[in-house]
């Protein structure tokens, strides 16, 4: 069994399992292409998101930063990054923010999202978010703050997602 199937197969059991994103950032950040497959893994769990082809670079208690490379899949007819790519990048930055820094019993969804689109989006674009620190699964609201930059560091979109934390279903 490859590990994506392996990966695909702890899915149904993820409310019972420890913190998953946590444990498979961790095992695969140390080897080389480590986070190329995390990303991937990413992907197969979220797999919408996983089609724009984003790459967690970074990630640690209260931060990530994901990058999306500009090509054509992304693009919209003004020849510059779509909005909904953009706000995938933003959504994926935040939720693995919070995702790492969860305690093992406690699960999140987000309630809702803001986006400011400041300039247009061309060339590999970053994404930042920073997340408080979470501590247990008593059930709160989060604000995760997302800046997206261009390769020359102008922040091209702000976003904000209200995330919804709480514990898991036994």
């Amino acid at each position: 069994m490859n590990l994506a199937a392996t990966f695909r197969s702890a899915l149904p059991d993820v409310e019972k399992r420890g913190n998953l994103i946590r444990d498979a950032w961790d095992r695969l950040r140390v080897i080389p292409g480590g986070r190329t497959v995390f990303s991937r893994l990413v992907g197969i769990v979220a797999p919408y998101t996983g089609s724009m082809g984003a790459r967690v670079l970074e990630l640690r208690e209260g931060f990530a930063r994901v990058e999306l490379a500009d090509r054509r899949k992304v693009r919209n007819h003004l020849d510059c990054v779509h909005a909904v790519a953009l706000a995938n990048l933003a959504e994926l930055t935040g939720n693995v923010a919070v995702a790492y820094g969860l305690p093992d019993d406690a699960r999140f969804i987000v309630k809702a999202m803001s986006l400011e689109y400041l300039k247009k989006a061309r060339g590999t674009i970053t994404a930042s978010a920073t997340c408080p620190p979470i501590g247990d699964n008593a059930e709160r609201e989060l604000e995760i703050e997302v800046s997206l930059r261009d390769p020359r560091g102008v922040e091209v979109t702000r976003a904000v997602l209200l995330t919804l934390v709480g514990p898991k279903r036994r």
